[in-house]
């Protein structure tokens, strides 16, 4: 089962399961909150009833009844009054407080039902019996003893004068006077609960559906880091996200960039000493030969070769230096306003004598002083490693130049150079970039480290640029694209 749907299962299982419990709770105790209130009312009722009928039953003859008094009247006075009452949305249209009276020994004196029963004996009826007693008297009765919603409860209070008892009042009032507004608070504690249960679902997909897509994120970057490895600047960013799914995400690329310097380390460590082994040779064999006795020409050669090698080897350690630190970084170090035009220009000044030693000339095509954004050494690093290149390709083609051009395009600034050499095979062209990968030069046969366009492509990817190289036919076009800052 995914975890998408474990997640969801949960969820909505503790949510149900609390939904249920707490409404079942709610609705448990609505009739009975509704019949404690009622019966609260009553015992003010039937204490306020008992002071009023204090008088005329201390007057009632033996064998009287309270017919005809003011309480009589007044009760059903009472019960006769129309009413007309809007109870939040409920309308009440009967007054349905039934009053009866008993005497000390529970006769009935008085009673507004409409059945009364005056005369009868409730000497034994709970509400004036534990009243008689002293004790306080309460009851509820069926009207139909298989329907509780018949029920009527019946609360009584003494009749007392100068501390001798004189009778019981009871008041009683329908269960079904107030089923109304138990059904109403029932009904919406139901859907209250219904929308709650609802709200909790959308919570609980909103929920699931974060935490799946913040782990599909960090499940897509595992898969992505996983591949086979590229230049650090290009590689995936760890996804943002908070708590600990973030700390994960950045332990991770930790881990990454730890495993990525290692594999790096032992490439780089091999690729060199592949490298090494031929200045090497040639170092050792021009070495040997001079500690013969040769003429001065021939030690002057072999002297010579062997500071050529020396040369080479540096140049290798100072480029998988500078890729190596490139490498590291994961965006320039300075971002400053630069114009490529003054950046080449300083460039070309720096390799004038490599450019009159090959013959070649520079030729502007174009030269639009667009700025960028960036580290201008860095730049400067990509731009030289660019020149040496077309050097060293170019030196042999006709004619003996280097085609430049600064130009604008769009959102994008493109530096351009092409020179007019053998070009490279096609099948070589998308291999251009990857460090120790080199063609043979034309001129001596000899192939290069391959790292001067891995540090082009190392920096234009630092200042989120792009860089290709095409046959030019004759010669290749080196082109660098990055983001002018006009507009930025």
């Amino acid at each position: 089962m995914r975890i998408g749907l474990r997640l969801l299962g949960g969820f909505l299982l503790i949510t149900g399961l609390a939904a249920f419990f707490v409404l079942r709770v709610f609705l448990a105790e609505v009739k009975p909150s509704v019949r404690e209130v009622m019966e609260d009312i009553l015992i003010d009722t039937a204490n306020l009833l008992a002071e009023t009928v204090t008088d005329d039953l201390a007057a009632l003859p033996p064998g009287g009844t309270l017919e005809g008094t003011a309480f009589a009247q007044q009760v059903h006075s009472y019960a006769s009054r129309p009413i007309d009452a809007k109870i939040w949305g409920l309308n009440k249209r009967t007054l349905d407080f039934r009053v009866y009276v008993t005497d000390a020994a529970g006769r009935v004196v008085f009673d507004s039902g409409p059945k009364p029963a005056v005369g009868e004996d409730y000497s034994r009826w709970r509400d004036v019996a534990r009243t008689l007693r002293g004790e306080y008297g309460a009851r509820a009765t069926r009207e139909v003893q298989t329907d509780d919603r018949t029920s009527v409860m019946f609360v009584a209070a003494p009749v007392q004068q100068d501390g001798r008892l004189l009778g019981v009042v009871t008041v009683g009032k329908p269960l079904a006077t107030v089923a109304p507004f138990i059904d109403r608070a029932e009904r919406k504690i139901f859907w209250a609960g219904v929308w709650l249960m609802g709200l909790s679902l959308l919570v609980g997909l909103g929920v699931t559906f974060w935490t799946v897509a913040s782990v599909r994120r960090l499940r897509r970057y595992a898969l992505a880091v996983g591949q086979p490895e590229g230049d650090l600047a290009a590689a995936p960013r760890p996804p943002e996200l908070p708590g600990e799914l973030g700390e994960l995400a950045q332990a991770m690329d930790r881990m990454r960039q730890r495993l990525e310097g290692r594999d790096r380390l032992e490439h780089d460590v091999r690729a060199l000493t592949h490298e090494l082994k031929s200045p090497l040779t040639a170092i050792q064999g021009a070495a040997e030969l001079l500690q013969d006795d040769l003429p001065p020409s021939d030690r002057q050669r072999f002297t010579a070769q062997i500071e050529g090698q020396v040369e080479r080897m540096r140049e290798l350690v100072d480029k998988l230096l500078a890729l190596s630190k490139l490498e590291t970084l994961r965006a320039p170090a300075h971002r400053d306003p630069i114009d490529l035009v003054a950046i080449t220009d300083r460039v070309l000044a720096e390799h004038a004598a490599r450019l009159s030693q090959c013959g070649l000339s520079v030729h502007w095509l174009a030269r639009e002083h667009a700025p960028v954004m960036g580290d201008a050494e860095a730049l400067g690093l990509a731009l030289s490693n660019a020149l040496v290149n077309a050097c060293q390709h170019g030196a042999q083609g006709e004619p003996r130049s280097l085609e430049l051009a600064v130009r604008r395009e769009g959102r994008q600034v493109c530096w351009s150079l092409r020179d007019h050499g053998p070009g490279v095979p096609d099948f070589a062209l998308p291999q251009l970039g990857q460090r120790f990968f080199a063609t043979a030069n034309p001129s001596d046969g000899r192939k290069g480290s391959g790292l001067g366009l891995a540090i082009v492509g190392q920096v234009v990817a630092l200042h989120g640029g792009t860089w290709s190289a095409q046959n030019a036919e004759p010669g290749l076009r080196l082109s660098i694209r990055l983001p002018s800052s006009i507009g930025l």
